[in-house]
């Protein structure tokens, strides 16, 4: 993408957002159209053939996610969600330099807000100000990132670039700058976990006032894992979800769950039991009775299954995240028992 091109955007983003926010104009300059920024996307295969992407300044390995067409994200169980936007590594002080400069020529910014820049980058009294080369090889020029499916609060990180010295902490007042914490949440977003298509037990059509047997592949539901990084000041955060539980709806008033609660917590690596020859006298651990026939439709059984997240992070750092959840709804036939009249 010309350096054209980007400024226009540039303005064109900041129209929307603040027509006042000059200061932040760079930090928004080279979005794309996913709202991350150009040039910082770029993958590779890890050694199970999985593939490794790095995407606004963060590096993701997936080899240990959830696999398969019906994987999903997971939904907080809370009002928390991962950060919208973050700041990371982004420039050396001459690749700044490559970018800003063409930028500034343009004069596509306005003439009051290059000048500021070129202030602040470059001093021709000041040899060392200029774009911090004195310290290529010691240090970054942090920018700003978005998440790509701009959710509230992606533009809040207006925050200009800014100098972090290798080794050192990103400045304690900047909100979202990455640290292993930060890392984890990140990482959060991209766990993708199994479907929650529940096997039934009848599985074709149920009847009325009996027990159905519910339960779920125990090979499919093992903890997943995502780990995010940024190599060039290494730290890293891994963020782990592990099944604890499946929460059946039936669809209708008019049934019963096994539990009452409806929730089915795991047990020995498996939820619910499966049902065999035998067993037609015993309560499901986990199912449900539906109370009425569906008539000539279905009843949309809700199933839910709620992962536990917890993170461990480079320095010994780590901790827990809010839990999250994933379900599916799946159409199950209700049919009234028929008795044989002689």
């Amino acid at each position: 993408m010309s350096a054209v091109r980007n400024a226009g955007r540039t303005a064109t983003v900041l129209a929307v957002v603040c027509a006042s926010l000059f200061t932040a104009q760079a930090a928004f300059a080279e979005r794309d159209k996913h709202g991350n920024h150009g040039g910082d996307q770029d993958a590779s295969l890890t050694d199970d053939g999985t593939l490794s992407v790095s995407a606004g300044g963060v590096r993701f390995d997936h080899s240990k996610n959830g696999k398969g067409g019906k994987v999903g994200a997971l939904t907080s169980s809370t009002s928390w969600s991962p950060p919208p936007c973050w700041y990371a590594p982004k420039y050396s002080p001459e690749e700044l330099q490559a970018y800003l400069e063409p930028i500034w020529e343009a004069g596509s910014t306005g003439h009051q807000w290059d000048n500021e820049q070129r202030k602040k980058y470059t001093n021709p009294d000041d040899p060392e100000k200029d774009f911090n080369k004195h310290k290529s090889g010691k240090g970054y020029w942090w920018g700003s990132y978005v998440d790509k499916s701009f959710p509230p609060g992606w533009d809040s990180c207006t925050k200009d670039y800014f100098w972090v010295d290798q080794g050192d902490p990103p400045p304690a007042d900047v909100e979202n700058a990455v640290t292993p914490e930060i890392l984890a949440e990140l990482a959060y977003s991209e766990i993708r976990v199994p479907g929650t298509e529940v096997t039934l037990a009848p599985a074709q059509a149920t009847k009325v006032n009996l027990p159905t047997w519910a339960w779920l592949d125990g090979a499919q539901f093992q903890p997943v894992s995502v780990t995010a990084s940024v190599p060039e000041i290494g730290i890293s955060a891994t963020a782990t979800a592990e099944p604890v539980s499946l929460k059946i709806q039936p669809g209708t008033p008019d049934a019963e769950t096994y539990p009452v609660s409806g929730v089915c917590e795991i047990n020995n690596g498996r939820i619910g039991e499966p049902y065999a020859k035998g067993k037609a006298n015993r309560t499901p651990p986990c199912g449900v009775q539906y109370l009425r026939s569906s008539g000539d439709g279905t009843f949309p059984l809700q199933a839910t299954v709620t992962w536990e997240v917890h993170w461990t992070g480079s320095g010994g750092t780590g901790g827990d995240l809010p839990d999250g959840e994933f379900g599916a709804t799946q159409d199950v036939v209700v049919q009234e028992i028929q008795a044989v009249n002689r």
